[in-house]
């Protein structure tokens, strides 16, 4: 080991655990041989060294599925590659269903599975049995089994990690805390440590529990807190080494052989936080004081599982912090707040499984500043407000840490720390009978209890039709026969202005946004691979200044991605507004009517058409309104400053009674978009999909000579062919549910999985939408060619193939 610090480095990572390790034996991997690696004591001595070390891939993410995957097949080389033993058993991994809807469950992961290219077996009790003696079954549904899972020591594999990264020329040192970064003009110069000083412009913090604390003293928010976690270790009684790890999700608890013994863990309702006032000085290779009362509870349900564990000694009950999160996904990436500021963190107890994968991901991100694939699930900037605030932080993170093994119903909402952000008619809707959902701390109404039917406006989860479909259905009904509002006060909104504004944009943006003022011009931003990175509206103002407009939960990406993009040189500044203006959409073909009675201003077709935004008043309230829609019907989104807002939503409604106009949620909005064809950002279209791939090629400025980011990528594109395009398909059975990632079959053979489902009210069928991928080339006689079939549940359904929207094709509602 190299005995004194260098001067200087190309990357310094901070954190010697699993992630720390894995991201710099990559960097050495991708040539970075000048990086260098600082523990604050000892290479694992954090929260690597009590980790369980089960290994298991399937996430409902096929990209962070194959995140996992990687990490299976670099701990199946790492030993032979550096000597050192990694404990790595490949022993295959079991998941058990105790009831009905678990055992849907469990067919629908076997689905997704299958659509991921892994294998997933579905078996009966006792072939479970047959694999895993040591339980019983009397309860048992059925079960699966990934083969391809495993166990491994999670010390010895960083270790190996280490000893490879030196291999690449990495440079690691222990007993080294840094203390401080030296910022100027927000560019990071150095790193300072115990040990001296390194200049460096790229620091990738991989801390564990500890990084919250540490990247929020240079601004940088990273929404973690530490958990109690804790499991038992038996003394050896003859269990195989090679039985495969046990998930019993029914029983909240987990189980792996160990030297002829047995780890079991599990996640109680219940978890207890940890270090609430912070981290104690020198906390290293330490455990917590063991709580059997609270483990009792694990204990209670792994002995209705595993009866031997009653006679079987227990080598010690093992309780050590962890870091988790507020949605149980990890962090990767580069932080908004702060440039070649990296972050791999919160790791939510399965940071072994993960560790491989995302070194590998984090050095790419560090080394061509992009993620080797879209990893939005685990992005940094996926989070937002509310995140800063850490008791908000600790009371969801605790729910979501009690969730870890409960029934993942689809559309499920959290119940923590709610309210936190609402619109101004929050109070009004709530009353009218409206259930709200949450996306990052927003309330937002997802659907209408008709309280004169005595419905209740709750949601009841489960895998077949829930308690909500008939509701959607009225308002669904009421948007293509009528007139709803929707309160989208939650929309992120910015400003983008200066002399430079038009050229900052046109570089930024796919489409034309040289437009006239009063324009509406929908775009997507692309990276150099063409692929979709941002997906909203822009509305011009004046000659140098824009009003963009994107989706809730994209706020912290899309400012992020827009504000790094501006060349270097322009001016143009961009200003999150988003808290300055609620937004009311009034949408459906009576919306016209409803808006004539309550503005003087000419809103006919011919003075306010498609596709562009204009000022006018409605009770003495300005309002802008831009008419746009993103339910297939006439319709326009009133955006209204705040304090206008109870004015504005009174006048309408009050004018739109003998209009049959009412409120109307979120999901209503998704099924009008389905039958409509339109694309959300996140499942359908992101950065791996282009928009030719996405069919929506219209959308970019190709006819134009103007260059725009993933220009090239694109016309390469456009002369060389797709190998995968986006279709929608439409099972022939009406009471199938779809929901996403059901596996595509055309002509019997799988080519790939649908990115949403739902159900369209109009047509009165479900919907799915997803990519036909075939390595020769996809054409659109190839897409309507085939016959198709999709597999849910492990039940293959025939159904249709369409490029068309299933609704109003040629916009003639639309532009009414």
């Amino acid at each position: 080991m190299t005995k004194e610090l260098p001067k200087t480095a190309k990357a310094v990572v901070i954190g010697g655990g699993i992630i720390g390790c894995s991201t710099a034996y990559h960097l050495g991997k991708l040539g970075w041989t000048d990086t260098v690696l600082l523990e604050r004591k000892k290479l694992t001595s954090g929260t690597t060294f009590h980790a369980a070390g089960l290994v298991g891939q399937l996430r409902t993410s096929a990209n962070i599925t194959q995140l996992l995957g990687y990490s299976v097949d670099l701990y199946k080389r790492l030993e032979v590659e550096t000597g050192l033993g990694t404990g790595w058993k490949m022993n295959g991994g079991l998941r058990l269903a105790c009831n009905e809807e678990r055992w849907t469950e469990v067919k629908r992961q076997a689905t997704t599975a299958q659509s991921f290219g892994l294998e997933m077996q579905l078996l009966t009790p006792q072939e479970a049995f047959d694999l895993w003696p040591l339980m019983t079954i009397d309860d048992l549904v059925g079960a699966a089994f990934l083969p391809t899972d495993g166990q491994a020591s999670p010390s010895d594999i960083t270790q190996a990690l280490a000893k490879g990264a030196r291999m690449a020329g990495v440079s690691i040192f222990e007993d080294s805390e840094v203390i401080d970064l030296e910022i100027d003009k927000g560019k990071i110069r150095a790193v300072i440590t115990t040990q001296g000083r390194i200049e460096c412009e790229r620091v990738v913090v991989c801390a564990g529990q500890w990084t919250r604390a540490f990247a929020a003293r240079f601004g940088v928010n990273v929404p973690l807190v530490s958990v109690e976690h804790q499991y038992i270790i038996t003394e050896s009684f003859g269990v195989p080494s090679n039985l495969p790890t046990l998930r019993d999700p029914d029983r909240l608890t987990y189980y792996k052989e160990e030297v002829g013994g047995i780890v079991m863990g599990g996640y109680e309702p219940n978890p207890i936080p940890w270090a609430k006032a912070g981290i104690p000085e020198g906390f290293h290779y330490t455990l917590l004081d063991s709580n059997f009362e609270h483990f009792e509870q694990i204990m209670e349900q792994a002995l209705g599982r595993v009866p031997a564990l009653e006679n079987v000694g227990v080598k010690q009950l093992l309780n050590g912090p962890e870091s988790f999160t507020p949605d149980g996904n990890f962090i990767l990436g580069e932080a908004p707040e702060l440039k070649n500021f990296f972050v791999g963190a919160g790791f939510n107890a399965f940071g072994i499984a993960s560790g491989g994968g995302a070194g590998m991901a984090l050095a790419e991100w560090v080394a061509n500043g992009e993620p080797p694939y879209d990893l939005w699930p685990v992005d940094i900037r996926r989070f937002g407000r509310p995140h800063f605030d850490t008791d908000w932080l600790r009371t969801r993170t605790l729910e979501a840490y009690g969730k870890h093994y409960t029934l993942a119903f689809p559309l499920e909402e959290y119940s923590s720390g709610r309210p936190c952000r609402k619109s101004p008619l929050y109070d009004r809707l709530k009353a009218q009978g409206a259930c709200f959902g949450e996306k990052l701390g927003w309330e937002r109404p997802n659907w209408f209890a008709d309280l004169f039917a005595n419905e209740e406006p709750k949601d009841i989860y489960t895998y077949g039709r829930q308690n909500w479909f008939d509701a959607v259905g009225r308002e669904h009904k009421a948007v293509r026969e009528a007139a709803v509002i929707f309160d989208q006060t939650s929309f992120a909104k910015f400003v983008l202005k200066g002399r430079d504004a038009e050229a900052a944009l046109s570089w930024i943006a796919s489409n034309d946004v040289t437009k006239p003022v009063g324009s509406l011009i929908y775009t997507q931003m692309l990276n150099d691979k063409g692929g979709i990175e941002c997906d909203l509206t822009c509305a011009r103002m004046a000659d140098d200044e824009y009003y963009i407009v994107t989706g809730t939960g994209f706020a912290t990406h899309d400012f992020d991605w827009i504000a790094r993009n501006i060349p270097d040189g322009m001016h143009a500044e961009l200003v999150d507004v988003t808290s300055a203006y609620s937004v009311l959409s009034l949408m459906g073909p009576n919306a016209r009517a409803v808006l004539e009675t309550v503005t003087s201003n000419d809103v006919s077709n011919a003075a306010f058409p498609f596709g562009r935004v204009k000022t006018i008043g409605i009770a003495g309230c300005p309002v802008r309104a831009l008419r746009i829609t993103y339910v297939g019907e006439l319709g326009y989104e009133l955006h209204v400053p705040v304090e206008y807002a109870t004015t504005v939503y009174d006048a309408l409604m009050a004018a739109g009674g003998p209009l049959q106009l009412m409120n109307a949620g979120y999901r209503a909005i998704e099924s009008c978009r389905l039958e409509k064809g339109y694309r959300a950002w996140g499942s359908d279209i992101g950065p791996d999909h282009t928009p030719i791939e996405a069919g929506l090629g219209w959308a970019v400025k190709t006819r134009r000579t103007t260059p725009f980011r993933g220009r090239e990528a694109i016309e390469r594109q456009l002369a060389s062919g797709v190998k995968k395009m986006f279709a929608c398909f439409v099972p022939e059975d009406p009471d199938v549910v779809l929901l996403g990632r059901e596996t595509i079959y055309r002509d019997g053979k799988r080519v790939g999985w649908l990115s949403s489902g739902g159900f369209g009210y109009t047509i009165g069928k479900p919907i799915g939408y997803g990519y036909v991928r075939n390595p020769e080339g996809v054409t659109e006689d190839f897409v309507l060619s085939g016959s198709y079939e999709l597999d849910v549940a492990h039940e293959r359904v025939p159904c249709r193939a369409s490029l068309e929207p299933l609704y109003d094709p040629e916009m003639a509602r639309v532009k009414a």
